[in-house]
């Protein structure tokens, strides 16, 4: 079963564009997963405070939440890529850093599983 990892942006995003993460990973992945969230992510999430916070925690409420071992979200992210963990992010610099497959939001409505 892959692990597939939610990063800060992309749940804002997912939030602000009104788009239903579950549904829609539910229709690229073909194949077993687990949806996770790291507690660094969850920090960050609370200091960035964004308008759509109490969505976004109702999503978290549904997704177990990982320890990460790296301080820096980021470099936990690319550490667990590499480890086979597929990455769900819009952060254009972390993309780069990133083992393929990711998942990305397109045209602000629905997610694409990049190779």
């Amino acid at each position: 079963m892959k692990i597939i990892l939610l990063d800060t942006n992309f749940l804002i995003d997912c939030a602000k564009f009104k788009i239903d993460f579950f549904t829609e990973i539910d229709r690229i992945c073909t194949f077993p997963y687990g949806l996770s969230v790291l507690d660094t992510t969850v920090k960050e999430l609370e200091n960035v405070k964004p308008p759509s916070l109490k969505l976004i925690k109702t999503y978290l409420n549904k997704v177990p939440i990982l320890k990460a071992e790296k301080e820096y979200v980021d470099d936990e992210l690319i550490r667990l890529s590499k480890d086979g963990c597929i990455i769900a992010t819009q952060d254009q610099e972390l993309k780069k850093d990133l083992k393929k497959p990711i998942i990305v939001i397109r045209q602000e409505k629905y997610l694409a599983l990049t190779e």
